[in-house]
């Protein structure tokens, strides 16, 4: 006779428990637990539904496993394969989340038809046509792209088996739903052994994974946080729908780092790579206007030049109002103690507004010497030459600290145009250049001295 027992599991993270308790042991969580009966029989794998496993499982010394054989899969999408870190690797597990209506079904639909590979793209939220319809309006698919508009994951697993793809896409995993599993599609529950069964494939065949995850109305990822653990890459599309970009950032990569960022531009036919950020991140306008100036920043090992816009104005409503958008708003009122510390700038009256352009945000350091430039640009009314460029790092003592990678920031200053690289000192010989000035200053008041009287 099959016996059923009674669990409780947490519908915030997923976890466990033999018997009720008012608040979750593993996340404290309080009257978040749920109770589920559980069949005593063995139930049956899905992954056992084909026959996945081609290579025996032994443990072996570290000394003896071979890493040379790790193949990456390279698409023709230059953004795409900086993030993952050089290409999607067989046998790991991406997950992707982005807000609605970002792009990330166009983002990977578009990609698998890059892929010169047998690819599954599995749908839960739209139909076969509808999607067909999209692949037209984006291009011409030179892969083998499959599309199967299915949520029940036993039917996945045998279109799987009949297929044999190389890279299975799932849109998205809070879609589907197993008919061996309590629970809606969409539960903690649903997701956490749905996706378990997708990693123990794809980990036994060497068949890459990506999936598309929802995000909840705080900003994180849909069901438990277990869910980003298992998963070996974990990226997130960013953006809004009033702006045509979009940027790809790695949170969790196990196979390369995660402070590379993608960007795209969203057109009417699909995304677009952005091979040259700085024609979204600098503004065009020719006119010289106070309370700009030009930070080199750096993603990973891409150097990106950041336009910086700051507002002072005298305060109207008694207290000033400190805002800052794209920028760390707890470092900017630092910057603004070192400013009225260190420099004898007045500015406890005075309205303080920042925006880094185009959308993006930074939280590289290196920004502050561009940050204190544009507000003493904007609170002497006084414009910053467009020629001039700044990186460096602002100490509580005033002083200007070095940054990592300098040489590859003037780099790019001095191929973009710029004449004059403002920095710290101590610059070694050979990372100075003849095509560009660099400025070397010890502390914020050189700073003062050189631009500003």
């Amino acid at each position: 006779m099959n016996k059923a027992k009674i669990v409780f599991y947490c519908k915030n993270c997923g976890n466990e428990h033999a018997k009720w308790h008012g608040q979750c042991k593993y996340c404290k969580e309080w009257n978040s637990l749920k109770e589920k009966k559980v069949s005593s029989l063995k139930i049956k794998s899905q992954t056992e539904f084909g026959n996945y496993s081609k290579k025996e499982n032994i443990p072996l010394k570290i000394s003896e496993i071979d890493s040379e054989d790790e193949i990456r899969l390279i698409v023709k999408d230059d953004e795409w394969n900086r993030v993952l870190g050089g290409g999607l690797v067989l046998g790991s597990v991406c997950l992707i989340s982005g807000e609605p209506g970002i792009g990330k079904s166009t983002l990977l639909l578009q990609t698998s038809m890059k892929f010169n590979k047998k690819v599954l793209y599995v749908s839960g939220e739209e139909s076969q046509r509808q999607i067909k319809v999209r692949s037209e309006r984006i291009g011409k698919a030179i892969g083998q792209t499959f599309i199967l508009s299915e949520t029940e994951l036993e039917t996945i697993f045998e279109q799987i088996n009949g297929i044999n793809p190389e890279i299975v896409i799932i849109d998205s995993i809070q879609t589907l739903h197993s008919k061996m599993i309590d629970g809606s599609p969409g539960s903690v529950t649903q997701i956490r052994d749905c996706s378990s069964e997708l990693i123990k494939y794809a980990k036994s065949t060497g068949s890459a994974v990506i999936l598309i995850g929802h995000l909840t109305k705080d900003g994180s990822i849909a069901g438990p946080k277990v869910l980003e653990h298992m998963v070996d890459v974990v990226i997130s599309f960013e953006g809004d729908n009033n702006n045509a970009f979009r940027i790809l950032r790695a949170k969790k990569n196990r196979f390369g780092s995660t402070s590379e960022i993608g960007i795209y531009e969203m057109l009417s036919a699909g995304l677009r790579e952005v091979k040259n950020p700085n024609e979204i991140f600098l503004t065009l306008n020719s006119s010289k206007l106070s309370g700009c100036a030009i930070g080199v920043s750096m993603e990973g090992i891409r150097p990106l030049t950041l336009e910086v816009q700051a507002l002072v104005s005298t305060a109207v409503y008694g207290t000033p109002q400190r805002s800052s958008t794209g920028f760390n708003s707890k470092r900017l009122n630092m910057l603004l103690a070192v400013l009225e510390k260190r420099a004898g700038v007045q500015l406890s009256n005075k309205d303080v507004f920042l925006n880094i352009t185009g959308g993006v945000k930074s939280e590289d350091p290196s920004l502050d010497l561009a940050i204190v430039s544009a507000i003493l640009s904007s609170y002497h009314d006084t414009p910053i030459d467009k020629k001039i460029c700044f990186a460096s790092e602002i100490g509580l003592s005033g002083e200007l600290r070095p940054v990592i990678r300098l040489d590859k920031r003037i780099s790019e200053a001095e191929k973009l145009g710029y004449k004059v690289f403002v920095t710290s000192g101590c610059i070694k010989e050979s990372t100075k250049r003849k095509g560009i000035k660099i400025l070397e200053l010890e502390k914020i008041g050189g700073l003062i001295n050189n631009l500003f009287e």
